[in-house]
C-alpha cells in the first residue's frame, strides 16, 4: 500500500514519531500533575473554610439572663448578663471575646477588664458565678456560668446619667473565631419608686 523508497527513512521517521510520543507523554504528565496539586489546593482552602464558618455558627455564648442596675436619676446605669457556652459550643476565651454597644446615641466596641474594680466606657467586667476546672475567663464546661457587666452611663455620657426608661440597646457577643450572640434591651418604662442600686429585669 505504501512504497518505501529508501530503507533511512523508515528509520527516521519511527524516531520522529517516538520523539512527538515522549513530548505529549510529558505535557500530559506535567498536566496531571498541575491539576492534582490544584485539586489539592482547593480541597484544603475549602476544609478551612468549612471550619471557620462551623466556629462562626457554634462557638459562641448563650446569654441566660440579663438586669439593669437603678441609678440616681431614674435610668439604668449598669447592665449585667449571665453567659454560659451555647450548645455545641467549643471553649469560648472570654478575654479575647468583644461586644459591640448600640443605643440610640452611642456605639462602642468593648473589650474585658477584669483587672479593673469598675467597668468603663469601653470595656466590661467578668465576674464569676461557676467555675468546673478553676479556668477564670475561659467557658470551657456547660456548668461555667460567669456574669458580664457593662457600664452604661460611662458609655453613654461619661458621667452618671445612664439609660432613660425605655430606650434600647443591641448588645453583639463576638468570640475571637467569630461566633456571635446578639442581645437587645429595652429598658423598663417605669423606674419611679425603684431605689438607687436596686437591680431590676431586663
Amino acid at each position: 500500500m505504501f512504497e518505501i523508497f529508501n530503507e533511512e527513512e523508515r528509520g527516521q521517521v519511527g524516531i520522529g514519531t517516538l520523539i512527538v510520543f515522549i513530548a505529549m507523554v510529558l505535557v500530559a504528565a506535567i498536566a496531571a500533575g498541575v491539576l492534582v496539586n490544584t485539586a489539592g489546593f482547593l480541597q484544603a482552602t475549602a476544609e478551612d473554610a468549612g471550619q471557620e464558618s462551623v466556629n462562626k455558627v457554634t462557638n459562641r455564648v448563650e446569654v441566660l439572663n440579663t438586669h439593669g442596675t437603678v441609678g440616681a436619676n431614674d435610668d439604668i446605669t449598669d447592665i449585667t448578663m449571665t453567659v454560659r457556652l451555647a450548645a455545641g459550643s467549643d471553649a469560648v476565651d472570654m478575654n479575647e471575646t468583644s461586644i459591640k454597644y448600640l443605643s440610640d446615641t452611642q456605639v462602642t466596641t468593648l473589650t474585658n477588664e477584669t483587672v479593673e474594680t469598675y467597668a468603663t466606657g469601653d470595656s466590661f467586667l467578668l465576674n464569676e458565678v461557676t467555675d468546673d476546672d478553676n479556668s477564670f475567663g475561659v467557658l470551657n464546661s456547660m456548668n461555667d456560668r460567669y456574669e458580664v457587666k457593662i457600664n452604661s452611663s460611662a458609655i453613654e455620657s461619661g458621667s452618671n446619667v445612664g439609660l432613660s426608661t425605655g430606650e434600647k440597646v443591641t448588645l453583639e457577643i463576638t468570640s475571637r473565631t467569630g461566633g456571635t450572640t446578639q442581645v437587645i434591651l429595652t429598658m423598663p418604662q417605669q423606674l419611679a419608686g425603684k431605689s438607687q442600686g436596686e437591680p431590676v429585669e431586663l
